[in-house]
């Protein structure tokens, strides 16, 4: 049975849902701090049970911003005002070689970067808290101009 939001109409997904529309996109956007400063960046990814998985550079921002994340992904219909939305949060953090099990599994899922450069840095965040919303939304009105007659 799904929440609804009396005062804003907002649907709130269960845990299911939401790992079902993570597994069916592959970009998403992680949140991370470096230093005091905040900051967002996409990411190909795949799903490794309930977590996230991708690659980048050693020594990226993704790299140094290893600890507390967040990550989101969304899909919107702006036509008809609606769309979808999964938040994950949890701790980022790298894969070894010695997590041999874990490295043989991850390089099996198809996460290919768009961006170019060597990246074989796996990161994978581990989930403390998911969740997501539904907008259902509708077609807005049209305003209907009428003529003034004289």
């Amino acid at each position: 049975m799904r929440t609804i939001s009396r005062h804003s109409g907002i649907e709130v997904i269960d845990q299911d849902e939401c790992l079902r529309l993570l597994a069916d996109e592959e970009i998403g956007r992680v949140a991370v701090v470096i230093g005091a400063t905040p900051m967002i960046l996409p990411v190909n990814y795949a799903l490794d049970g309930e977590a996230i998985v991708f690659r980048t550079m050693p020594g990226s921002r993704l790299d140094v911003g290893q600890g507390h994340a967040a990550f989101e992904v969304d899909t919107f219909d702006k036509a008809h005002r609606a769309g979808w939305s999964v938040l994950v949060t949890g701790h980022l953090e790298g894969l070894s070689w010695y997590q041999a099990k874990d490295m043989r599994r991850v390089q099996e899922l198809s996460v290919t970067p768009w961006a170019g450069g060597e990246r074989n840095l796996w990161l994978r965040l581990r989930p403390s808290f998911i969740t997501g919303r539904i907008v259902r939304g509708s077609a807005p009105t049209e305003d209907v101009v009428v003529p003034e007659t004289s």
